[in-house]
């Protein structure tokens, strides 16, 4: 069986190890955790690529979809830009999304402003939230901006704009279709500024998420969160893992650590005992209460590095669950619960194939399952994590509790069956990749 939910009412505090909460090397519990929109302490998101949603691409089409999410239970829709796209420098047919040629208008592929207005509408009818992707850091090469304000961008020895280039990790980026933006100009922070509250005004969306976000000074995200915050209460992801982001200016930041573990665990390269060792001694230490996202693909991944099938494979579920169970957000991309099992095409046209909807079902009831268990919410709104002893390398296990809610999750991290003995219990197998869920009857 792949998931199972039974009812308990008790799980003895003796089963955990003494590993400490997820979390044990942040700062000090005395510091004063962020303030989080309501909506977002139990919920969950789902990140919409527009282009490759429908045969048709647009707005309108997408919106044919949102009953069928309201009731799996996606909480928040993250939609890739949605503005104009360049036409200098692009690359492929279509270009990406990301080279944003003008930060105030809409992509004629995707439909008008009115279809994007009446989206969120329909979306906050049901009770859902819509953040956008927001590319601060760059631009297109035809932006209005590189005529009307050349100030505001990086230049090269000759004064020219130049692709924006990172030669400090590992191998060289150069990113030919976009040129950066100089945050040492003053009136690119209040141009910037202008152009998000321009969506929140016109479109009430509710928030964005923030395209490398930690390239682009923090003081500049400060500003524009309390600017923000000041026409309605927003939430904000960042693509970064700075734990400053958290201070003022973001609600999430990626979980990038458990992504890449997740993978790990998946081609048998880590076990029980990594997953163990990153609730015991997290990479970097986060303030208290910030939400981080967890996931096991978006758009990113999906596109430059693998499909589930090729990521994952048979232990595609059993990642999953962690992803939704481990403290943190969980991330769906859209597509992932169709069994989304090739590359999207990032330049060109590649509908998703919805097929029948196959993993649907697990979906709804993991998202289920974290709105009604307040130790498995978001930040301080949700319990901490202790491992508990299996007496297998292959098997992890871990318990959350909050004010007498406890849920526990036990992963067979290996392709074979599995034993293991939970303290206080007998022992018990797991199928290869299996997992078992142990939480309050829901009501």
């Amino acid at each position: 069986m792949r998931h199972i939910f039974r009812t308990l009412t008790t799980l003895s505090l003796a089963m955990c190890t003494a590993l400490p909460a997820l979390g044990a090397d942040a700062p000090p519990a005395a510091a004063t955790p962020t303030q989080h929109v309501s909506w977002s302490r139990a919920a969950n998101i789902y990140e919409v690529n527009v282009r490759q949603y429908t045969p048709e691409g647009t707005f309108k089409a997408f919106a044919q979809h949102l009953p069928r999410l309201k009731k799996m239970g996606v909480d928040i829709l993250w939609l890739m830009p949605i503005q104009p796209i360049g036409a200098k420098n692009r690359k492929g047919t279509l270009g990406s999304y990301y080279a944003v040629r003008d930060y105030t208008a809409i992509n004629p592929e995707f439909g008008t402003l009115d279809d994007f207005k009446a989206l969120v509408k329909e979306a906050h009818g049901l009770g859902m939230h819509v953040i956008i992707d927001w590319v601060a850091n760059h631009t297109a090469f035809d932006n209005p901006w590189t005529r009307e304000h050349g100030d505001w961008y990086l230049k090269n020895d000759k004064g020219e704009i130049y692709p924006v280039t990172y030669t400090d990790g590992a191998e060289p980026e150069y990113w030919t279709d976009v040129t950066g933006l100089d945050y040492r100009q003053p009136g690119l922070w209040q141009g910037m500024t202008d152009a998000m509250l321009y969506w929140v005004r016109e479109t009430d969306i509710d928030g964005f998420r923030c395209d490398v976000a930690g390239k682009v000074p923090t003081p500049f995200w400060e500003q524009a969160r309390a600017a923000l915050d000041r026409v309605k209460p927003v939430f904000m992801l960042a693509e970064a893992d700075k734990p400053d982001l958290h201070e003022r200016a973001f609600d999430m930041t990626y979980g990038w650590d458990t992504k890449d573990l997740f993978k790990a665990v998946a081609r048998g390269q880590a076990d029980a005992r990594a997953l163990a060792d990153f609730v015991a001694h997290p990479p970097k230490a986060f303030p208290p209460g910030a939400y981080r996202m967890r996931f096991t693909s978006n758009h990113d991944e999906n596109s430059w590095v693998g499909s589930d099938v090729e990521l994952y494979g048979p232990a595609f579920k059993a990642m999953a669950v962690l992803a939704a169970t481990l403290p943190g957000m969980p991330l769906i991309y859209g597509g992932q619960e169709a069994g989304l099992d090739k590359r999207l095409q990032f330049f060109e046209k590649d509908p998703i194939a919805w097929k029948d909807y196959a993993y649907a079902p697990f979906y709804t009831d993991l998202l289920a399952l974290k709105h009604a268990n307040p130790a498995l919410w978001n930040g301080q709104y949700g319990g901490p994590v202790q491992v508990l002893a299996t007496g297998n390398d292959k098997v992890f296990a871990f318990r959350r509790t909050l004010d007498g809610n406890s849920v526990r999750v036990t992963v067979n991290v290996s392709n074979a069956p599995q034993r293991y003995t939970l303290p206080g219990t007998q022992a018990q197998t797991l199928g290869a990749w299996d997992y078992r869920i142990d939480a309050p009857r829901r009501r």
